[in-house]
């Protein structure tokens, strides 16, 4: 039941070297505009995510495309583009001590999250193969690696002001 989101892959995976590049030249545009040609890349929206480092102590900005599931929540996905380890934002993200919520901002605003993070399990399957229907490559991905790729639903819990993202 592919919706309103599919996208087609109409581009190469970066390799694991170039993503942190690409994504930290990303965070500093969506920082700088709302506009559509910028929070919208490849056909698929886009949020930020801010996270605190669970050694570091410091705060970290990702932009990874997110998908609506059945429920309208937004979802991301800890693929890292099938590596053999979870992607740093997603370590420190999962960690409840260093992050027990998170700053989270649209095109839209910002929200507070207390994210529900989806690693295994029925429900993880079910909307796996949802997100598959839509994005196919994530299937590839997946077999890329021996880990199960995480999903993370970024539930709104509470308001946020975008002065609170600086």
């Amino acid at each position: 039941m592919a919706t309103d989101q599919k996208v087609e892959q109409a581009w190469e995976t970066p390799s694991h070297d170039e993503i942190p590049n690409i994504t930290k030249m990303h965070v500093q545009y969506l920082e700088q505009t709302d506009d559509d040609a910028v929070w919208v890349q490849a056909g698929m929206h886009h949020v930020m995510i801010r996270t605190v480092g669970r050694k570091s102590g410091n705060v970290h900005k990702i932009a990874v495309p997110f998908w609506r599931d059945p429920d309208d929540v937004r979802v991301v996905v800890a693929s890292f583009a099938g590596a053999e380890k979870n992607p740093s934002w997603f370590v420190n993200l999962r960690d409840r001590d260093a992050n027990p919520e998170v700053l989270i901002r649209t095109q839209q605003g910002c929200y507070w999250s207390v994210p529900d993070i989806l690693e295994e399990g029925e429900e993880h399957d079910r909307l796996y193969a949802l997100l598959v229907e839509d994005r196919a490559w994530y299937a590839d991905y997946q077999k890329r690696t021996d880990r199960t790729i995480p999903l993370v639903r970024l539930v709104e819990t509470r308001p946020a002001d975008v002065s609170e993202w600086s």
